[in-house]
């Protein structure tokens, strides 16, 4: 490799023999047979990344998509698993087992979403769930230590904007809504609004000793400048809602930096995605906050993608990170998810930070686990059905690709045959390995039951529609052969769910709390058993009249 690696050396020297990196690059084209040689090796990894980045910039797509066939694994900065406990927290006992489990998987970090399940004091107490007990304040700090006696750090993420809707949903916090009918977004010209938020922020930080990283979400601010106060504000000349929401973020990043100088700041960028670099720069946020950009989907535009990272480059965020998925993003009632469709979102990723000017600082990855699209929404797929994809996520993170290694690994390591949870079977017996097994299991075999059409589409059936169709129920006139031949499979389909039902709920209770299991069940079994029972209800009605 010696000579290849000088043949390289010199090849890149062009640059300064040659007057624009597209002449450079059509000398360099015409070795890209050697270049795919050792596109593999470590040692020129980052030289390749950086020709695959001027390959780009300079128009010659055909080297630039050679080199990037085989992306390099996810550079040096975190791998930061998402926990987000607004909708099934897990048992605190259950959140040790997936620590332990993220961090053989390859994580070493952990973005915690608190929401409601924070034992929050004083006059926050009302923000703490009902449904179950938020955790204790001893329960916080032993996650924090079993998070350290892994490696992992912990980085909280409080919301001080929008999605606020755990806080702005009690009837004391109405009036700190930017709108009525807007539960989520906070009135950011209102005093006692940047109070709460602040205390929120003093009363995590302070139970998490030691914190250097602090998470403020401020994405999704929806109906931002539509109350009346913001109204007022956006009259005076040149005003506009970019600097209505960076003038509150401003806020909320000096008073952190005021009560803990050393703390670093993440935040959500999509709303800033449509500003300017001038309007950034201008923000008095740049130099204090890491945008975090956010994409889940598997067509990621990377293009796109990577002229946002420059352009927050340019404005002066020399700091970013990236967040990608394995789960809770592929639609709000989705109940398992795709392994594929998530490997892809990260391959895309790989594209992009392979595609960045070197000098862009990726300080690293949240691979977000989404357990509600909000706090008033359904759940999401539950933490046990997606942990193969999220091995599979960190392993294509890892090696650079979903490559065949990459796919054996992630199954290796959690004692099954395939990563998507629906074929994924069983290598051993080992449960420790894939903390809820049992679980995500029996969900995927109930699942294929609701998803029954037969069952699903019941009153549609020929015999429904033909013999006991809402004219003869109206009459209570209905042929009791078939109603009973209706009746007889109704019952085995209520009877088959019910018992595939029981094994969820028992399994679930092991891991989370009695009110998860009752709304699970409640969302995904009972819409498909309520018409079932009705028919049942009904013919009986009809039985009356017409059976002697």
């Amino acid at each position: 490799m010696k000579w290849t690696s000088q043949i390289y050396a010199d090849m890149l020297q062009l640059n300064t023999v040659y007057s624009s990196l597209s002449d450079m690059l059509c000398v360099t084209v015409k070795l890209d047979i050697l270049i795919l040689a050792f596109v593999r090796t470590t040692e020129l990894q980052g030289d390749l990344s950086r020709l695959a980045y001027f390959s780009n910039r300079s128009g010659n797509t055909n080297i630039a998509a050679r080199i990037s066939m085989n992306n390099p694994p996810w550079p040096n900065g975190k791998k930061v698993v998402h926990l987000d406990l607004k909708g099934a927290p897990p048992k605190v006992e259950y959140i040790f087992q997936l620590i332990e489990c993220f961090s053989r998987l390859g994580a070493d970090g952990l973005l915690v979403e608190y929401e409601d399940m924070f034992p929050y004091e004083g006059e926050l107490k009302l923000l703490q769930a009902t449904s179950q007990p938020a955790y204790s304040r001893d329960q916080i700090l032993a996650i924090q230590k079993v998070a350290k006696s892994k490696g992992m750090e912990i980085i909280p993420l409080v919301q001080t904007f929008g999605h606020l809707e755990f806080v702005l949903k009690h009837r004391p916090m109405w009036s700190l809504r930017e709108v009525s009918n807007c539960v989520g977004t906070l009135n950011p010209h209102k005093e006692e609004g940047f109070k709460l938020v602040m205390e929120m922020l003093r009363q995590v930080v302070e139970l998490h000793p030691g914190l250097n990283a602090l998470h403020i979400g401020a994405d999704e601010v929806y109906m931002l400048g539509e109350g009346e106060l913001s109204k007022l504000w956006l009259a005076s000349s040149g005003r506009t809602v970019e600097q209505l929401f960076l003038s509150h973020v401003a806020s909320i990043v000096k008073y952190i930096k005021k009560e803990w100088p050393h703390m670093t700041i993440i935040m959500w960028d999509d709303m800033m995605r449509g500003m300017s670099q001038d309007t950034l720069k201008a923000s008095g946020i740049v130099g204090f906050v890491q945008p975090m950009l956010w994409d889940y989907t598997p067509n990621l535009d990377v293009d796109k993608t990577v002229s946002l990272l420059e352009k927050y480059y340019s404005a002066g965020m020399q700091d970013m990170w990236a967040a990608s998925s394995f789960k809770g993003s592929t639609s709000v009632y989705t109940n398992v998810p795709s392994t594929q469709r998530h490997v892809d979102n990260h391959l895309q990723w790989l594209k992009v930070v392979g595609s960045v000017s070197p000098v862009l600082n990726m300080r690293g990855i949240a691979i977000t686990g989404w357990q509600r699209y909000d706090h008033l929404s359904v759940l999401c797929e539950l933490m046990p059905v997606g942990l193969p994809s999220l091995a599979a996520c960190l392993q294509t993170l890892i090696h650079g690709q979903f490559s065949p290694e990459a796919k054996n690994k992630a199954s290796e390591m959690l004692g099954v045959s395939s990563v998507e949870v629906e074929t994924m079977g069983s290598t051993l017996d080992d449960a420790t390995l894939f903390p809820g097994r049992r679980l995500a299991e029996s969900i995927v075999e109930l699942d294929s039951i609701l998803c029954n059409e037969d069952i699903r589409s019941f009153e549609k059936n020929i015999y429904v529609r033909g013999w006991f169709s809402p004219y003869h129920r109206s009459r209570r006139m209905a042929n009791p052969f078939i109603t009973g031949q209706i009746q007889s499979q109704a019952s085995m389909y209520l009877a088959l769910l019910q018992q595939k039902a029981d094994v969820v709920r028992e399994e679930m209770c092991h891991l989370y709390p009695d009110s998860t299991a009752q709304e699970w069940i409640d969302e995904h079994v009972s819409p498909v058993t309520a018409p079932l029972w009705r028919i049942l209800d009904e013919i009986a009605a009809c039985a009356t009249e017409i059976v002697p």
